[in-house]
């Protein structure tokens, strides 16, 4: 199985969870690839079997450089027709979209379009969306934010109990994969 991990990260918080997640493969016996967005504008999507695309909440949308990434994804899969009408899902290609967020003011309703804005962006290219996972992260440079928010004091999260349910979740996805997939390339 080939896998691809691209996360943008502000302050670290999406970071950590990409690279928890890529542990998790890695320990797995999956050998994924794990590039920040930034350097991931030629990765093609569809030589991958599962996609992992992650981005930071910044006023419930999507920092500008995930927007723009995604905008030139779109254009470059238009133009080489890869998007289709119906958007027909392609067999074997699946996605995970993974959303940190600190939810100062209307909590993980914040995170939400941020998911969905991403998961659409997959679902356009032909992949099937198989989780849409929210991580509640610090509020960095504003301690108000990260303490008397509606989320209370979330100094310091992404935690070591933040990320182990991200553990299992990537181990509870890849149960779903038949036994042998797991190999690089198969």
């Amino acid at each position: 199985m080939k896998v691809l991990i691209v996360y943008w990260s502000a302050t670290g918080n999406t970071k950590r969870v990409a690279e928890t997640i890529y542990n998790t493969l890695k320990d797995s016996g999956v050998n994924p690839v794990l590039k920040r967005l930034e350097d991931a504008k030629d990765e093609d999507f569809y030589h991958y079997d599962l996609v992992f695309i992650g981005s930071p909440t910044l006023l419930w949308q999507s920092p500008a450089p995930v927007q723009q990434y995604v905008k030139e994804k779109m254009e470059y899969h238009r133009g080489r027709g890869d998007i289709k009408l119906r958007a027909p899902k392609l067999p074997g290609k699946k996605a995970v979209v993974f959303i940190t967020y600190s939810g100062p003011h209307t909590g993980i309703d914040e995170a939400i379009p941020v998911g969905k804005y991403l998961g659409q962006f997959m679902a356009h290219l032909g992949f099937e969306l198989v989780g849409e996972w929210y991580v509640v992260g610090e509020f960095h440079g504003y301690e108000d934010m990260s303490t008397r928010g509606r989320l209370g004091d979330i100094r310091g999260r992404p935690n070591q109990e933040d990320l182990a349910i991200i553990t299992k979740y990537v181990s509870g996805l890849l149960k779903t994969y038949p036994p042998g997939s797991r190999e690089a390339g198969t």
